[in-house]
């Protein structure tokens, strides 16, 4: 029979077909993340597109699409839809419904296919806990919602253990709250008081042992009437369900990743009382949750999600098909010397799909994590693994290692996968060595203007240099954190990081010293680019917080 054009265009990438350059030359910025721009595409993709019947809607737009091997994050797209997913967005389009009785039939049916006293549609599993911290707050006083955020008079605290404060800490704030951190049960029992409105846990290995296990939170929680909300964004719906099982009131999940339902939509159970004041304190009625809408299409399609999840997905079979693919890509990557493969599969119940994890001998291969990443990204087609295209809110990877997540592939994106990371690793771009000396000592404290896209900040760098190597404090508008970086004659790179209280702050700063003078661009993680200019002041080799 012919062959398909999926199996045509494997057999052009392992025939060496027509290769690119993956990275053009580009400003500082773009080196400081990405592979230098003197690296040529020895090891570029062939210029090969998967197969669209209709064209990609993307492409029309000057917009490239990807295979997403990274997972359900949402800057990639997150969760590939369900065909019945889709077929019950479009038939709730065809008709009209009250919405307040559409949730109140869905969360009939939510309550016989989770097991939880009820259950309501939200907009993503963000939403749920914003709205589930104001029902926590308000119930379903209707004064008392109209008066959120201003909490005066009102519960005004969100107690979370230590393990589980994330950048997600901003859906609950939302609601107006201040954060209690806690890190023992002593440190529990002393916060949990008359302004506690709910303890917020994220589900995991803290969740499931050790001194502030959800069991524990919720003997000392349930005592005091004070709700217990778990974030499961991204866990598995078994039911019975272990959060509500160990005492939760309340657990919120996400449609966009393993239920593969919609997107913009997620999901909040547990106890009857509380989720029905979630739904009252969120879109479509009027105050504070005004804008956490859901339709009825993405309601319709969540439930459907659901539903698939506990009667017509064989979930045993989908792991056996992604650690098949998985079997694939590292059978042809270990081809090259010096490359080895594992199959990792996972544990607990979030994220849970089997992952490729692919190392290299950096001696042959001269790459870093990130570099092939960034490559990966570049190529043609378009593949996403680890922080390529959104910058994860972490330093770059430099150990020669990447991890593959095949659980929102389709059958035949393995295969490309599999000859993409196979020519990146036999034949490895060159990375040119910087030896320039280093063309002026910027030791000392510089006052740097930060322009963003919409206004400024003054910043302040306190730097110390030894030949190439720099090291400081970067102090920002929000908290100072510790300074690395280099410079290589006039050129300079700093990346300073921010990771606790929630908080993901990761800046990388490239540019040009001259004389008294620095100017270039930094790179905010997610947060997109800005312009820096810095001027030379004092110096305090204390380290010391500069003075106005």
């Amino acid at each position: 029979m012919p062959k398909s054009y999926l199996s045509k265009l494997v057999d052009g990438v392992r025939a060496g077909a027509t290769r690119r350059q993956l990275l053009q030359r580009g400003g500082a910025l773009a080196a400081a993340w990405m592979l230098p721009s003197r690296i040529l595409g020895a090891a570029a993709a062939p210029h090969a597109r998967r197969p669209a019947p209709d064209g990609s809607i993307y492409e029309a737009i000057g917009v490239r699409p990807l295979i997403n091997a990274r997972g359900t994050v949402t800057i990639v797209g997150a969760t590939r839809v369900l065909p019945e997913v889709k077929e019950a967005m479009e038939r709730a389009s065809r008709e009209y419904v009250q919405l307040d009785e559409l949730m109140d039939g869905v969360s009939r049916r939510l309550a016989e296919l989770t097991g939880a006293e009820w259950g309501v549609v939200t907009s993503g599993a963000s939403a749920a806990i914003t709205v589930a911290a104001a029902a926590c707050i308000a119930g379903g006083d209707p004064d008392k919602l109209a008066q959120l955020p201003d909490l005066r008079g009102l519960k005004d605290e969100v107690i979370m253990p230590r393990y589980s404060r994330t950048a997600y800490d901003h859906a609950a704030k939302a609601a107006g709250v201040r954060l209690v951190e806690v890190n023992s049960r002593e440190e529990l029992e002393a916060a949990l008081g008359p302004r506690t409105a709910m303890v917020m846990v994220l589900a995991g290995r803290g969740s499931q042992e050790g001194p502030l296990s959800l069991k524990v939170i919720a003997s000392l929680a349930a005592p005091r009437a004070v709700p217990v909300l778990v974030d499961a964004a991204a866990d598995e719906l078994v039911v019975p369900n272990p959060h509500l099982t160990d005492g939760a009131d309340m657990v919120a999940y996400s449609g966009g990743k393993c239920l593969r339902g919609p997107q913009c939509a997620g999901l909040l159970i547990g106890r009857r009382d509380l989720v029905q004041a979630a739904w009252i304190n969120s879109a479509p009625h009027h105050g504070f949750g005004r804008g956490f809408k859901v339709g009825r299409e993405e309601i319709m399609g969540m439930l459907a999600a659901v539903d698939a999840w506990r009667h017509s997905r064989n979930h045993a079979e989908e792991r056996r098909t992604w650690t098949s693919w998985l079997e694939h890509i590292a059978d042809r990557v270990t081809e090259v010397p010096g490359v080895t493969a594992e199959i990792v599969q996972p544990q607990g119940l979030s994220n849970r799909t089997p992952s490729l994890r692919v190392q290299w001998d950096p001696a042959r291969i001269p790459l870093n994590g990130t570099d092939v990443e960034q490559l990966l990204w570049d190529g043609e087609p378009r593949i996403a693994i680890g922080g390529a295209g959104s910058f994860l809110p972490f330093p770059p990877s430099t150990e020669p290692i990447i991890r593959i997540t095949p659980y929102q592939l389709e059958a035949g994106e393995e295969r490309l996968i599999a000859e993409r990371v196979h020519a990146i690793m036999a034949s490895p771009p060159r990375k040119a060595a910087r030896t320039d000396p280093p063309a002026a000592d910027v030791s000392g404290q510089w006052e740097v203007d930060v322009t963003f896209v919409s206004g400024t900040a003054r910043h302040t760098f306190a730097l110390e240099q030894k030949a190439h190597e720099l090291v400081g404090t970067h102090y920002a508008s929000f908290a100072s954190r510790d300074f690395a970086g280099t410079l290589h004659g006039r050129d300079i790179l700093l990346r300073s990081s921010y990771t606790l209280q929630g908080v993901r702050l990761n800046y990388t700063f490239t540019g040009v010293v001259s004389g008294t003078t620095m100017e270039g661009s930094v790179l905010l993680g997610e947060y997109g680019t800005a312009h820096w200019k810095a001027q030379r002041r004092g110096y305090h080799p204390s380290g010391a917080p500069p003075t106005a």
